[in-house]
């Protein structure tokens, strides 16, 4: 008989990463702590496909930027021939979307939204191709108090996060015509250059000469550091909306540096732009990044709206995070149960029905191909659930209608054990929990405290 040839592993694809168990809870307390943020601010969730129209992005984020040149993936549907995409970032879905369905049309609206977008780029520490973001989009607000209330929201973010080594760079990049005015400028300073610009500058120069402000050649730093400054060329429209913003955030207290080279690679921009940098995650120093786009709704054909908003990369929070090393590990489940035997299996299972209803989250210890396995080998899985409390019932339980129950973070676990009758084990347990909750104030916000 031929022998049967084992099956090739398949790997995920490279850049694109599984999100493991262990560190669900991180996300989780991530996840938690900015809705109730965005909710805090009256936004309210929107969800976009993951697929777009191609001519979205090529149309809202410009032919000639990086990510529609080299990092969209993009492919026609075989079955109609429709020119498709991977969404690269949210906000041309959700402004899409706002004028499809004319979510606007009562006044205006806080949006926000979390997914995963997607980049062709080399994968490295804190990039990867299938990203996750979560974005706040501020639609049909004109003044500068948006600007700076969605500033103090992500100040909101960081603080119960508990990240303190976040810090905001501000600027403003004017209207349409003052950046053609300093675009001019630019160029004429660029060209007068030459012999200093790398190969990559001399390409942007003839497509998109503003970034090459943002080059990381130290030969070209000098030069670039001379260059004109946008600030230079507002008009008073522009640079009143401006000291608006930094008027309220000095109010607030959020502390900021204006950094004249922090533009952007998209046209829609205007006016405020901000991004929160830290010096932890070494090159991709960003964390979140914002700004006005009043233009975006005409380019997409919907009528002129003035909108505000920012992105920031859950990746890149959650290296912060856990790089500072306090992140609070929550419990698998408050009670984990143990049995041996028939019976006490059956009454165990009935018992953790009973616990659910009651409201709290119970590990059943369930048979695999070894077996259920020992009283010795079960209490070290109780153990490592992180489970407050373990309910064991054994042949004698069973027969006696009881059950043990055994407190597993008490600090003399050993006599921690009491019997109780089963049919007031769900009372007793919950009494437990709810006296051990209201005692340590349980700080895990993932946690949810018993109700009777």
């Amino acid at each position: 008989m031929s022998e049967i040839k084992k099956a090739e592993k398949i790997a995920g694809v490279k850049g694109m990463n599984d999100l493991l168990p262990d560190d669900s809870p991180l996300w989780e307390l991530f996840e938690n702590t900015v809705q109730s943020v965005l909710k805090s601010y009256g936004f309210q969730q929107v969800r976009t496909p993951i697929v777009e129209p191609t001519n979205l992005f090529a149309r809202g984020l410009g032919e000639v930027t990086d990510v529609v040149e080299k990092e969209m993936y993009s492919f026609e549907d075989s079955m109609n021939g429709d020119k498709l995409t991977l969404r690269p970032e949210g906000t041309a879905g959700v402004v899409r979307s706002a004028i499809e369905h004319n979510l606007i049309y009562d006044g205006p609206r806080r949006l926000w939204y979390t997914g995963p977008m997607f980049r062709h780029e080399k994968p490295q520490r804190g990039r990867y191709r299938q990203f996750h973001q979560v974005g706040a989009e501020a639609l049909g607000f004109t003044g500068p108090d948006i600007d700076a209330e969605l500033i103090m929201m992500c100040q909101r973010f960081w603080d119960d996060l508990g990240l303190d080594n976040v810090r905001l760079e501000l600027n403003s990049i004017g209207d349409a015509e003052e950046r053609n005015q300093h675009k001019a400028a630019l160029i004429a300073y660029f060209e007068q250059h030459q012999d200093i610009l790398d190969a990559e500058a001399k390409r942007r120069l003839l497509t998109n000469p503003l970034r090459i402000l943002d080059t990381k050649n130290p030969a070209m730093q000098e030069m670039v550091n001379a260059a004109p400054k946008l600030l230079d060329y507002l008009g008073a429209e522009s640079l009143a909306h401006f000291e608006g913003v930094q008027k309220i955030l000095r109010h607030n207290s959020i502390p900021f540096t204006i950094n004249t080279r922090l533009v952007r690679g998209l046209d829609y921009y205007n006016r405020t732009v901000f991004e929160w940098v830290t010096d932890d995650l070494g090159s991709q120093g960003t964390v979140c990044a914002g700004g006005r786009y009043d233009a975006l709704f005409g380019i997409f054909g919907g009528k002129p709206t003035p909108a505000c908003g920012f992105a920031m990369g859950i990746e890149r929070l959650l290296e912060l995070m856990k790089a500072k090393g306090d992140v609070h590990q929550p419990a698998m489940c408050d009670v984990y149960l143990v049995h041996q035997g028939a019976e006490a299996q059956m009454q165990a299972m009935v018992l953790s029905e009973r616990l659910r209803d009651a409201g709290l989250d119970v590990v059943l210890h369930c048979a695999t191909a070894n077996g259920v396995g020992s009283f010795k080998s079960q209490m070290k899985k109780a153990d490592g659930s992180g489970a407050a409390y373990a309910v064991i019932i054994g042949e004698d339980e069973a027969n006696n209608n009881t059950v043990s129950v055994k407190e597993l973070r008490a600090g003399d676990a050993e006599n921690n054990q009491v019997n109780v009758p089963f049919d007031t084990a769900v009372d007793y347990l919950v009494d437990q929990i709810a006296g051990s909750a209201d005692g340590d104030c349980c700080d895990d916000p993932n946690h949810h405290h018993v109700h009777h």
